[in-house]
Formats: C-alpha cells, structure tokens, sequence
C-alpha cells in the first residue's frame, strides 16, 4: 500500500514530521509511507490561484494525494486549532477531486491537543467521505528530539502499536 504521511508541522525538528518517518521506517517492507513535511513551502490558498497552470508545490503536493492509496496526518495543535499551514494544505485540495473519498485516518504525537483534532475530524469529514476517526494513534512524544523519537518509536510497544494502526488502516482502505 502506498500511504502519504502529511506533517502539519512547519518546523524542521517537528514531533509530527519524526513520529511519521519512524512510521515510514516501521512499514517497512509491506508499505510505502512517503512522509511529506512541505505545508509551510505551499502557497497561501486563494480561488484566484487555482487557474493554471498552479503553482508548482501545489502540484506536486497534489500528485502526491493523487498516487497514494490512502493518508495519514499527523498536526500539532497551535492555540488550540489547526495550524494554518495544514488548513492551507487543505483548502487546496477542497476543490479537486483528489482528496474525494481519498482513505484518510489521523495520528497524534502528543497527549493534548484535542481541539486541533475535532476540527481536523470536521474539516477531513467534510472534503473527503474517506476520512475516518478510527483508526487512531496517539503516543506522547511531546518536547522530544526527532532523534529520541526515532528510538522511542522502535521500542517493542510503540513498534506493535504502529503496526496494529496500519494493519487497521489498510483494512479500511479494503487493501488487505
């Protein structure tokens, strides 16, 4: 199965970005997870922008969405909402038929956030019939190094974890 793991996350040393590499690691051999942290290099969405040709992130962004069988994002929460570089991410994709009934299920990289994952659950709900609440992972990997994630994630328990989440997300896909 071929998953894009989107990050939420504008940083270069993101908690999300790293949980989402170790899953792509984890994966490992029976999928291909291709991680894409590129939501702060998107353009600021406007209607006006999506006359051709559009821009070029966007179109690779969006020949991303189109090959993979299904997705998987991870977001912080910034002041209690979706960051406004994944809302951007987002809103390009509203229109297009890409994302339509797309297989997409959340991950979570800390033990808060619950806001920013209600309106991700509304707003996915809302672009794509493919979206579901469960499966769900969350692992506590707040305020760590992508390097202590990248341990922590292999850990016995976090490995079976993962693996469990992709099994039940590849069932949703119906690609088992």
């Amino acid at each position: 199965m071929k998953i894009l793991a989107i990050s939420g996350s504008g940083r270069g040393a993101s908690t999300n970005t790293a949980m989402l590499n170790a899953v792509s690691d984890i994966a490992r051999p029976h999928h291909e997870v291709t991680v894409f942290s590129g939501v702060a290099r998107l353009p600021v969405f406007s209607p006006d922008a999506e006359r051709r040709p559009l821009p070029q992130s966007v179109q690779d962004f969006i020949g991303m969405i189109r090959e993979a069988d299904g997705l998987i994002i991870s977001s912080p929460e910034y002041v209690r909402a979706i960051p406004g570089g994944l809302k951007n991410a987002i809103d390009w994709l509203v229109s297009r038929e890409e994302i339509i009934g797309k297989p997409i299920a959340l991950m979570h990289a800390s033990h808060r956030g619950d806001d920013a994952l209600a309106q991700l659950r509304l707003v996915l709900s809302t672009v794509s019939a493919g979206f579901t609440d469960e499966p769900f992972l969350r692992i506590g990997l707040m305020k760590l190094p992508p390097e202590e994630i990248s341990r922590l994630m292999l850990e016995p328990s976090h490995k079976a974890e993962v693996t469990d989440f992709l099994r039940r997300f590849v069932n949703y896909c119906g690609l088992t």
